[in-house]
Formats: structure tokens, sequence, C-alpha cells
């Protein structure tokens, strides 16, 4: 736990000493006896599961830590799981150099780092949120934004968060303050483990694949395949993200599908032209439905009925570990031209034989009307994409829902990296 009471041990006076007082004082925290003060003297605002008892607090320092900052009140909060550990100030990007919003990982970390790109300006405890330039690191922290875009951090606690952090950890930035939630629904996996197999997450890996993949039937990788004995649970968090296929995917998902089923639909291009409309008539004709060339939700619906497969494939799995890319698979959204916003899903606890998942949630990218429950609500798992992630499922296993790119800055190196805006 970060080291708040270092300041409170100090104004005790020698009523308690060393680890006497730590111990007491975070009790008494925990038991809501004594208010919680961020660095800069101020009151922090109570979140869901501040107030616990010594059990659920057990419990929750387990789970893992999530950076949360709000370029609007230029502070950044600790929190562990949904448990707001610390708030201090921070100075983001000036004017011209604004600080993107989104959610990130931690890519690289070093204790000393000296800008490529400024001067060899120092940047001590640097922790790289983007390979352009974007970091967490010790600075100057004025009551403003004065940074080329890093988010500056104080004196102290810029050491202490880098002793708390790892490679792969979430940053999520965004413009006004958000918090997180512990959430439950049904399209939140659930840990699977067989009696004597799992799922492996070595089979059918493709050399030299950390970035993303395209969104081709042949570009599914990482199928169940072989399994192992099940020795022991995941222990690497799984990165997941699910987001809408374009129109011109979705037909190229059409054409390979006649294209299986033998009605030769022409090249996988993503364009109806001549030989698909051709290929659609036919199976129309087959599937006693009107011949119109046309691929109506009915037609869609009953040509993967026919194919055996989850569809029409209004939707795209993508699932990393470790920074490389390990499986994708074709899944359903509902209503897939409607705003989704940017969801991420954490599991915080509750992994283990027995145990149901503990998830939370941080609205990322708000979009009107439209909240992580009806987000979920729209979200449609094909077979073997939940036997695949829940027999893989880890503490710290993340599932982001959005509609926003994500190619970009998702590439050699990362985990999926969405930016919400600039």
């Amino acid at each position: 736990m970060i080291e708040i009471l270092k300041t409170m041990r100090g104004a005790s006076k020698g009523a308690f000493a060393g680890q006497v007082v730590a111990g007491a004082v975070v009790a008494m925290l925990a038991m809501g006896a004594l208010p919680v003060k961020a660095r800069d003297g101020k009151a922090l605002t109570p979140v869901a599961g501040d107030v616990a008892g010594i059990g659920d607090q057990a419990a929750m320092s387990e789970a893992p830590l999530q950076i949360l900052v709000s370029l609007s009140d230029q502070e950044l909060d600790v929190y562990r799981g949904t448990r707001l550990v610390e708030t201090v100030r921070i100075s983001s990007g000036k004017s011209g150099y604004g600080t993107p919003t989104g959610v990130f990982s931690i890519l690289e970390k070093r204790r000393r780092h000296f800008s490529n790109i400024y001067d060899n300006a120092p940047m001590p405890y640097m922790q790289r949120l983007t390979w352009s330039g974007i970091a967490l690191h010790e600075g100057r922290v004025p009551n403003y934004p004065a940074s080329h875009g890093c988010v500056r951090l104080p004196r102290g606690f810029a050491k202490e968060l880098f002793a708390m952090t790892g490679r792969g950890g979430h940053v999520i930035v965004t413009r006004e303050r958000t918090r997180p939630n512990e959430i439950t629904h049904v399209s939140l996996p659930a840990l699977r483990l067989p009696e004597t197999t799992v799922a492996s997450l070595d089979v059918g890996l493709r050399p030299g694949l950390p970035g993303p993949v395209e969104d081709s039937a042949s570009d599914t990788i990482g199928a169940l395949g072989v399994s192992e004995a099940a020795l022991e649970l995941p222990r690497e968090p799984l990165r997941i993200l699910v987001t809408r296929t374009s129109p011109q995917e979705r037909l190229r998902d059409l054409q390979r599908v006649l294209d299986r089923l033998g009605y030769e639909p022409g090249p996988v291009d993503g364009v109806i032209g001549r030989k698909t409309r051709a290929a659609i008539r036919l199976f129309q004709e087959g599937a006693e439905l009107p011949v119109t060339g046309e691929p109506t939700d009915v037609v869609l619906k009953a040509l993967y009925a026919e194919a055996g497969e989850p569809g029409p494939a209004t939707g795209r799995l993508y699932v990393r570990r470790k920074f490389k890319e390990v499986f994708s698979a074709n899944v359903v959204l509902k209503d897939p031209d409607a705003p989704l916003g940017t969801h991420l899903f954490t599991v915080i606890g509750g992994v283990g034989q027995g145990e149901k998942p503990r998830w939370m949630n941080v609205v990322a990218d708000a979009a009107e009307g439209v909240s992580s429950v009806s987000v979920l609500d729209r979200f449609e798992w094909s077979d073997d994409a939940r036997a695949f992630v829940e027999a893989n499922l880890a503490l710290g296993s993340s599932l982001m829902v959005t509609d926003r790119p994500f190619r970009l800055h998702s590439g050699l190196g990362t985990d999926f990296v969405v930016m919400t805006r600039q």
C-alpha cells in the first residue's frame, strides 16, 4: 500500500512508533475512524468501497492497482480495486501539447530517464504510456497544466507510485473525473476450470505477432487446441478488447462464409459486386427466401446458421497477454451502429477454485444514453471465445468495449491503447 501515513506518523509526536503506528492507523482508516487526506491536505471524496470492514479491506488488498487521471481537476486518483488509496495534484499538457485521454497501459519503467524529444529534459521515475512520448514522471507541479503532454507527478509520490506499479497496469485519463464501480453481469466471464484440463495459451500463437491482427477468418488464432494439465490457476492477466466491425468488414465476413459454403462470391474484398450478389441469390433460392441478392438481416441470420457460426459478425474480439496477441474471434454486437463509448471492466477478486470473479468497471468515454450495463446487454460471446477466456482468466484481467479506433497506438509491444480525444 502506498505510504500515505508518513506525514501522519510524524505528526503523532512520539505517541506511537514505527510499524505499530502504521498498523493502528490503517485499521482506524478501514473502520472510518480517521479521515483520509490527500497530499495537499484536502479530504478525499468518499467513493463506493471506501467504507468497508477489515475483511473487505483484506480482500481488496489483492485487487489490481488502477490509476485514474482527471485533466479538468488536475488530479490523479490511485485505486486498489474500488477503494480509493490516494489523490495527488498533477500537471498535464499545456495548450498546444494536450495530454490525450483514453485507456493506456504502462509499457516501460525507468527510474532515470531523459527526454529524447525535449532537450534531454530529466524525467525521473518515468512510466511510459505511449511510444510516442506520453508518460507519468516526476516533475514540477504548479496549479495548472504545464507539461509537453506528459502527466507530471509530485516529488516523493512519483517514487512511491513507481514502486507499486508493474508493466501492463492500466492508466485511464479522462477530461472529467471518473470512478470505478463494482459490477455483475452475465456477459462478464467467470473462471472455467475443468477437472483435468485447461486451454493452453501457447497453442497456435503466430510467431512475432505483438500487433493487431486483420479482420478475416484466417486471422482467428489461439483456438483451444491441445490441452494441458490444470496444475494451478492462470496467473498472467488477459487484455480483452471488443469493438464493432465496420460495414465493409461485415461484408468481407459475409463473403468469407459464402465462399466457405461453396457459393463462390468472388474476391473477399468487402464490396458487393456481381459475383457476390449472384452467390446471395443462390443461397436465398436454396433457403427458400425471396431471391433479391440483398444481404438483409434475415438472410444473414440464415446464412450464419447454415454455417454453424455466430453472426452476423458485427463485432470482433481480440485477446492479448504480456503485450502479445493470442486469440481473436468474431462476436455479435446488437445494434452495431449505435454508440458504445469506451468501458473498461477489470477482475478485482474472486478468482479461485469454486469462486465467482468480482468485476469493476470504469467509464473512460461516455456516450449519451449508454451505460456499462447496456453495453454488456448488447454483447454476445461465441462459444469458442468464451471458453478460451474463461479457461485463462486471471486476477487483473480486463475487458474493454469501445467504438473508438485502437490499431494506430496498439502495435508492437503494447496492450490495447484506445485514445478517446487528443
